[in-house]
């Protein structure tokens, strides 16, 4: 099974690529399946907020044509803030997904990619801000499936390395409510694309989701064009194998389907 469960289109704020280039760029590279997994960002980007049907008719209409050539799942990609998850409740009530990925992109409306959230603060100071924002968020807000490049920090952290045993006490209490609640977290190979030391998130992350019985995983790219499609899955696959890991996960109508990690 040849997979992508993290992909973004035009329809996301920071890409320019049309949706059917994407489909088609999946059929080149022979994947299965992907999920098409849009940015809503209430409080700092909201493009998509008044595009819904518009991107639903594309996709619906895309579905019917590839048929039989590709299955294309109805995802979004939420960026929940605390003060925000009314509009995502809301949101998640109207329409018919199939997989929801729950992120953390800024902190009340400050963001991390353009060091808005660090500024001012040492780096212990906003990397346990990060993980207690997603906390809170895991908490109260229940209508997702996986949770998104749990340490994505690393890639705006201008400090360097900050050792995950730093971090792991939030993470253990993060993963308390993803799996106590049936729920589960990506691996993101965008960590490739950005060069990082580790897996995203890092396989002590990995390996502690591991033993604390979570096996609820999906493989996304973070693709926003087509050459970043599909990259790196086979080596994640392999990666996650090591850890104890044995299969991954697609979705429909917001429930895993269980599938054979390649060896």
């Amino acid at each position: 099974m040849h997979t992508d469960y993290h992909v973004h289109t035009c329809y996301s704020d920071d890409s320019e690529c049309p949706m059917e280039e994407m489909v088609q760029q999946a059929i080149s590279l022979g994947l299965d399946e992907i999920a098409f997994t849009e940015h809503v960002d209430y409080g700092v980007k909201t493009d998509l907020n008044c595009r819904y049907q518009e991107y639903f008719k594309e996709l619906q209409e895309l579905q019917e044509k590839y048929k039989g050539r590709l299955d294309i799942k109805k995802g979004i990609e939420f960026g929940v803030q605390k003060e925000t998850i009314p509009q995502y409740r809301e949101d998640f009530s109207k329409y018919d997904f199939d997989f929801v990925i729950l992120s953390n992109h800024q902190i009340h409306n400050q963001e991390f990619w353009n060091q808005c959230f660090q500024k001012g603060k040492s780096q212990e100071e906003f990397q346990r801000a990060y993980y207690d924002a997603i906390l809170d968020v895991v908490k109260n807000y229940k209508e997702y499936s996986v949770l998104g490049h749990l340490d994505m920090i690393k890639r705006y952290d201008k400090y360097g390395n900050y050792s995950d045993e730093n971090i792991m006490d939030m993470v253990e209490l993060i993963f308390h409510y993803v799996i106590s609640e049936g729920k589960g977290i990506e691996v993101n190979t965008s960590c490739f694309r950005y060069g990082l030391e580790d897996l995203t998130p890092s396989r002590a992350i990995l390996g502690m989701y591991y033993e604390m019985g979570g096996r609820i995983l999906t493989l996304g790219s973070d693709a926003h064009a087509p050459g970043d499609l599909g990259c790196h899955m086979e080596e994640a696959q392999r990666e996650l194998r090591k850890i104890g890991f044995t299969q991954f996960c697609t979705f429909e109508k917001m429930q895993p389907i269980f599938h054979s990690l390649r060896r």
